[in-house]
């Protein structure tokens, strides 16, 4: 979802009622960022306050490259990492992730292994449908089992743009907090639904009525969905006692714009590129009688701020053994305390720029290939902005492009290497990278390595391992994966 998504972020056609009176109700963070312009990376942080860099949710394979998990990668959410559920026993908080896990499909990787409690969805998002011969339909689970597939047990018409799953998952948030209201056991829901994913999808009573096409279906039925969630909140009585926070895991997915893509309001360009459209969110805090109503906080958010700021309401200090990138925001939204950050914006193992203040300075710029852009894949469809939205990885370590984001927010015209705002800024920002690469301790790549035999199923003997890229040990794991 973009930025330019929701009407209370100026979308003309102000079709989210409920999302904007949440944020009526609640605070507004215009400058909260992914960290990460793809989905595994950034879910990845989200739930450990770790740059991907540091947790293992990138690659190697190539300069800034991207990578996720599809399902023949054999990576995934490492062993020693501390996920936010898993922290949150500590105070005896029961948690369950509802729709897109994504990081990692093979067994060590389950949700249920890395602190949840209870999983309803999928590890993958809802891509297909394949032949479930050379490529299985992708699994949905609750928790250990599967129950169907996607375009099986659970249809999209990828036709019409029909199915159900917002409302199955809807339905399942609900269930879950009601169940732990009447147990009186303190939650933490994370809602990952995936609608506004390409292929977008919206249930029958939604299809049709976005003046936005289908992508505003989705959006609709997820604002309507976030709306019976509050109303929930609100009908138990502990709205007051439950923080709730709404973002987005990257921007909108221009490449699949108009039709199945949203919008980044002012912002350069999309999902998997470091401008501004790639990874800047819609963000909105709800916490009533405690966020102060209808506010706007300027401090600058990332996505993994929700995992120290979790941590800090259960009453839990985060873990001290490792860096933790996550601010807490409470000092922000309680008390309008704003503290000085910067963004790291990272592809693959590449950091591409840098935000502090207001100046973004670019170290290298990329969208996607000449090759790819000639096929008709476009990240940036009507942005060209010369010298910035390049085709070519462009070098600018030894004089970055520098923004000023107030001013520019569409990161349009750079700052001039001669003036002394542009020296004055990359001093800053020269000063925030120096100390955060002089204690960068990269994890191990995740998401190096694809194999077929991960998600394809083999007879005993698992004679389709022969393109195996791992080492052999790993072989008997693969052959037992279920799907």
């Amino acid at each position: 979802m973009g930025w330019g998504d929701l009407g209370v972020y100026g979308e003309p056609s102000r079709e989210t009622p409920n999302l904007d009176r949440m944020a009526a109700e609640g605070m507004l963070f215009p400058n909260f960022y992914s960290a990460n312009p793809l989905c595994s990376p950034s879910r990845a942080a989200l739930l450990t306050g770790r740059l991907p860099i540091r947790n293992g949710f990138y690659t190697t394979n190539g300069h800034a490259r991207n990578a996720y998990t599809p399902q023949e990668i054999v990576g995934g959410i490492p062993a020693e990492e501390r996920l936010l559920p898993e922290l949150l026993k500590g105070a005896g908080y029961a948690s369950k992730i509802v729709g897109k896990w994504h990081l990692g499909h093979r067994p060590q990787f389950h949700p249920l292994k890395h602190g949840f409690d209870e999983w309803f969805g999928s590890p993958n998002c809802h891509f297909g449908p394949y032949d479930n011969r050379a490529r299985p339909n992708i699994p949905v689970y609750r928790d250990w089992e599967m129950v169907g597939r996607y375009y099986e047990e659970f249809p999209i018409n990828l036709k019409t743009g029909e199915a159900n799953l917002t409302q199955v998952y809807t339905q399942e948030a609900l269930d879950f907090v009601q169940r732990q209201h009447a147990a009186r056991r303190p939650f933490f829901l994370y809602w990952a639904i995936d609608a506004t994913h390409a292929p977008v999808y919206a249930s029958r009573p939604f299809l049709g009525t976005s003046r936005r096409g289908r992508y505003g279906d989705a959006v609709r039925e997820i604002d309507d969905s976030v709306g019976k969630i509050l109303s929930l909140l609100r009908d138990l009585r502990i709205a007051e006692d439950t923080f709730v926070f709404f973002t987005s895991d990257n921007g909108a997915a221009l490449i699949s714009a108009p039709k199945q893509g949203g919008s980044n309001g002012p912002f350069l360009c999309g999902k998997q590129t470091t401008f501004e459209g790639g990874m800047r969110e819609p963000a909105i805090a709800w916490w009533p009688g405690r966020v102060p109503a209808g506010r706007v906080s300027h401090q600058l958010g990332s996505i993994m701020d929700l995992f120290t700021t979790s941590l800090s309401l259960a009453g839990l200090a985060p873990p001290s053994d490792r860096v933790i990138d996550g601010l807490d925001l409470l000092p922000a939204m309680l008390w309008g305390q704003l503290t000085d950050r910067p963004i790291f914006y990272y592809r693959g193992n590449t950091l591409m720029a840098v935000t502090l203040g207001q100046y973004k300075a670019h170290f290298w710029t990329w969208t996607n290939s000449w090759e790819e852009f000639r096929q008709g894949i476009d990240f940036c469809p009507g942005q060209n902005v010369s010298g910035v939205t390049t085709h070519t990885q462009e070098d600018h370590t030894e004089l970055p492009l520098v923004f000023h984001l107030g001013r520019d927010p569409g990161e349009r015209f750079p700052l001039s290497f001669a003036s002394p705002e542009y020296l004055r800024a990359l001093r800053g920002v020269t000063l925030a990278v120096r100390q955060h690469q002089e204690t960068l301790v990269p994890g191990q790549p995740q998401l190096n390595v694809c194999n077929q035999a991960v998600m394809n199923w083999a007879p005993p003997g698992c004679e389709k391992l022969g393109k195996c890229l791992t080492p052999p040990e790993s072989v008997p794991e693969k052959c037992s994966w279920p799907h």
